[in-house]
């Protein structure tokens, strides 16, 4: 015979499961941002692609799942990232007009404290945001995963459907090999791959405008053809991109940087 408890967690899982699904219906597409390793920028993409999509009069949202280092919060410029959590439901909060965020920043007393999770508990987080998060309808939700190919971005490829993939990368061999792996990861769980783009690719100097190219260039490119996946450019080093993202300003804002004009034909790719 059956526990109890166990009916519960069953009937609350299949609750859970039907706000999932109400929930992303009202989402038209949604974009998950990986990465096979950490440092390469997923989250500034992830973060200047939201803001960049609501600027354009999209409706937005902007979702961290990275539990263990979040850096939305800090690159949108908003402290302490409280979550309203009441009537059954999280409200995100508002950046702007068309854009909403939500991060496991919110979830902290302190932003310093360390998330000690095992895989159950977040993956319990991930699928209580996707299902409780009122977004409302949206045209976009970007998806800021850890990198790698652990629990978080599993969870995000299975429990939303038609979630797209946008790999980021830098233009070192040792980050080509984990390129292979999210690549692989994708296929396998039949994820579309929106393309890849290289970041940090080669130096230009901000007085005489000469390009270094400091990790090598065109890696990325080259890999992206030989896995069959759709390059989507290349965003050089920028000195101002670093300053602008720690004191919560988005580079896309910047119309007299480089990379935000870059930044502006990539997304318009994926537009």
């Amino acid at each position: 015979m059956e526990c109890s408890g166990n009916q519960n967690k069953d009937e609350i899982r299949v609750q859970q499961n039907k706000k999932i699904i109400e929930n992303l219906s009202r989402i038209k597409r949604k974009i998950a941002v990986l990465s096979g390793k950490g440092g390469v920028g997923k989250s500034t993409i992830a973060v200047n692609l939201a803001v960049y999509l609501a600027e354009k009069g999209f409706k937005v949202g902007l979702l961290d799942v990275d539990l263990h280092g979040p850096s939305v919060p800090t690159i949108l410029g908003i402290k302490g990232f409280p979550l309203d959590m009441g009537n059954n439901s999280i409200m995100p909060v508002n950046y702007s007009e068309n854009l909403k965020a939500v991060s496991v920043e919110g979830l902290l007393k302190d932003t310093d404290d360390a998330l000690i999770w095992r895989g159950p508990m977040k993956i319990g987080v991930i699928r209580q945001f996707i299902a409780d998060v009122d977004w409302g309808p949206l045209d976009f939700i970007i998806i800021d995963s850890p990198p790698g190919t652990g629990d978080e971005p599993l969870t995000v490829a299975q429990e939303i459907p038609g979630a797209e993939a946008l790999i980021i990368t830098t233009p070192q061999e040792v980050s080509m090999s984990d390129v292979r792996k999210s690549v692989n990861f994708c296929k396998t769980l039949d994820m579309p791959i929106l393309g890849l783009i290289e970041n940090m690719s080669g130096f230009v100097c901000p007085g005489c405008g000469k390009k270094t190219d400091i990790f090598k260039s065109g890696t990325g490119e080259a890999a992206a053809k030989k896995m069959g996946i759709k390059f989507l450019g290349a965003l050089p080093i920028e000195p101002g991109i670093m300053g602008s993202s720690d004191k919560g300003a988005p580079f896309v804002k910047e119309s007299a940087s480089e990379s935000a004009k870059i930044f502006g034909s990539i997304a318009d790719k994926i537009l």
